[in-house]
């Protein structure tokens, strides 16, 4: 049985759940669909179906949706989660080389299930791809606050404001027994390899090797940043003098101006964010493929 747990903002939605039935009757499998109408009602019907044991989920939509459905899994052990990326990102299957749309679907009907990682703070919060704080979030923040203008419109002229504006996030980073003080342009604790629909802040992580990948970028001068996030944008800021890259189990950040922070491009409200990895205990239906959606 797929429990189908969807975002009914999709475009084309009827669309895609005719198709969606269609292949699931054609491998004779049994289905049904839940549509979570706000954050709490998706956590709400993941809580339910993974207290009643052993259950298949598929989380459609885009990285938002899956980090609701991750929130509200009651017992991780207990779930087979499957993604069919239809959102704006889609970060985390890029990095679970997931193909797009319908495609993702044969890996659920056909494929099996294997051990991946997540992202869990000590409050309860947990993040599949990744968490952190800095400039990304800045921008998220005053695109919010606008009332005027498309999505993109907002986030050009958020983006424009942060780099004439942003002065860097004092924090304080505990990890591997190292105190670190810093102001920061971004600390982005890295299940996955990308976010912000498409940016890659870490190459190197893996979703599935036991490990957390800390990147911390130090703030430049107002000047350097558009430079610094140049680098950022073709996946070469890991490297850079101004960033820190630390593999780990655990890390600890205290914010010492600021409360907001971003789970899977969501914000909260978290001052201080103490996060460990959790290891194999969720399966995840990934892809195989080389060229990933991105």
């Amino acid at each position: 049985m797929l429990h189908f747990i969807i975002n009914p903002n999709i475009k084309k939605l009827a669309a895609l759940l005719d198709g969606i039935a269609v292949r699931c009757k054609e491998a004779g499998v049994p289905f049904d669909f839940h549509e979570g109408e706000s954050a709490e009602e998706t956590r709400e019907i993941a809580r339910k179906l993974s207290s009643e044991g052993p259950v298949t989920i598929v989380a459609v939509g885009g990285d938002g949706t899956v980090c609701d459905v991750l929130n509200g899994i009651a017992v991780p052990e207990d779930v087979s989660l499957g993604i069919l990326p239809m959102g704006t990102g889609n970060d985390f299957a890029a990095s679970a080389k997931l193909p797009a749309g319908l495609a993702a679907l044969d890996l659920i009907l056909h494929g099996e299930a294997t051990p991946v990682d997540f992202i869990e703070c000590d409050d309860g919060k947990r993040s599949m791809n990744i968490a952190g704080l800095g400039i990304d979030v800045d921008i998220l923040e005053r695109c919010y606050r606008m009332k005027h203008g498309g999505k993109k419109g907002k986030y050009f002229r958020s983006l424009l404001t942060s780099l004439a504006k942003y002065k860097g996030q004092k924090v304080e980073i505990t990890v591997d027994g190292e105190v670190l003080s810093k102001t920061a342009l971004v600390v982005a604790v890295c299940n996955g390899k990308q976010f912000g629909g498409g940016i890659p802040i870490c190459p190197p992580a893996e979703i599935d090797d036991g490990l957390l990948d800390l990147v911390i970028v130090d703030c430049p001068r107002r000047i350097r940043i558009p430079f610094e996030l140049i680098h950022l944008m073709r996946g070469r800021i890991i490297g850079r003098p101004i960033v820190r890259h630390i593999r780990c189990e655990q890390v600890r950040i205290v914010q010492i101006e600021g409360t907001s922070a971003q789970f899977d491009g969501e914000i909260e409200t978290c001052r201080i964010m103490d996060v460990h990895i959790v290891h194999g205990k969720l399966k995840l239906f990934k892809g195989p493929y080389d060229k990933p959606v991105s």
